[in-house]
């Protein structure tokens, strides 16, 4: 066995377990983005995981792999910056642990992240998210579940991870009604329901029973739903909702798409961006900022207060008081 795998091995169980207490998900995307790596290396050096060297993955390699992630796999420009942060984090670990191949590991290093391409946010207008949740089937227990899934997603903003993650406990549905969910970089939130939002839940938890600690959104064998279940649950319903709703055909509608209608909404009702941010559960204002260029109505809005070409300058004067009298007649 080479250097490389006691020094993943290391990286996972002491510095990403032990010393930075990374999250499940941290631990899933890296651990996904090196398997990934040393299936690619396999395949170029003919060599079995285990006996790979540094030397082998080298940023020659490295390079080649990203390229294999775009021009094979069909991964977003994103998704390869997300691939290369997991790289890097790895590399600098062993910079401390190998310092022979420090110069090797340099060169890995200074592999830059591409720009991405940043796209309008798509999202669902009232009339299309009222399509959406008419959708699934309340006389069947999957389609009442559907049915609360897609409610709560769309009032909340909640990410898929968050909304799978709920368990009945998290729901207070007394007086100040609200959801406590667990998001990015184990951040706690609480983000309040609305009244029908409320009256859904409550439906479900009645026929849903339980423990405190069940999953709020189950299986049928009472299992968390992954994210592919809710991923296509949502495509499902919104193809059954195009047939009332033909706008829906023109859209791709995913989990993330409800989390941006969720903010298109809040934003159209001219609540401020840092609550939003403070909503969505973003770090960053900048982060919410995005949602800004999503919908024209808010740039119609600030053209109509420009003042049109050919107004004369000049601060407001009020008429003359029996002028403005005369005229009101």
């Amino acid at each position: 066995m080479t250097a490389v795998a006691p020094t993943l091995q290391a990286f996972f169980t002491q510095r990403l377990a032990q010393q930075r207490n990374a999250s499940p998900h941290t631990i899933i995307a890296y651990r996904d983005t090196v398997r990934l790596l040393l299936r690619y290396a396999q395949r170029c050096t003919g060599k079995e995981p285990s006996m790979l060297d540094f030397a082998d993955l080298d940023a020659t390699l490295v390079a080649g792999f990203l390229e294999h992630l775009e021009a094979e796999r069909h991964n977003s420009v994103r998704t390869r910056n997300t691939r290369l942060s997991a790289i890097h984090s790895f590399y600098r670990y062993a910079s401390y642990r190998e310092p022979a191949h420090a110069e090797l590991i340099a060169r890995v290093l200074a592999i830059p992240e591409k720009r991405a391409r940043r796209r309008v946010v798509s999202f669902l207008t009232h009339a299309e998210i009222d399509a959406l949740l008419a959708a699934p089937d309340r006389q069947t227990w999957t389609g009442r579940r559907d049915h609360a899934l897609l409610t709560t997603m769309a009032q909340t903003g909640l990410r898929v991870a968050e909304v799978r993650q709920l368990r009945a406990r998290d729901l207070n549905l007394d007086a100040g009604p609200y959801v406590q969910v667990t998001g990015k970089g184990r951040k706690e939130r609480c983000t309040p329901l609305v009244g029908h939002t409320v009256a859904t839940l409550r439906a479900w938890l009645d026929e849903r029973q339980g423990n405190p600690d069940d999953p709020l959104f189950p299986t049928r064998t009472d299992r968390i739903l992954s994210y592919d279940a809710i991923a296509d649950l949502v495509a499902k319903h919104a193809a059954t909702a195009q047939q009332s709703c033909p706008t829906l055909a023109n859209k791709r509608v995913t989990p993330h798409t409800m989390r941006h209608s969720c903010a298109m909404e809040l934003l159209n009702n001219r609540v401020d961006i840092a609550v939003i941010a403070l909503w969505l559960g973003h770090e960053r204002v900048q982060t919410t900022q995005v949602y800004l260029h999503g919908d024209l109505t808010i740039k119609q809005r600030a053209l109509d207060r420009v003042a049109p070409r050919g107004t004369p300058p000049g601060r407001y004067r009020p008429p003359d008081a029996l002028l403005a009298f005369l005229e009101g007649l």
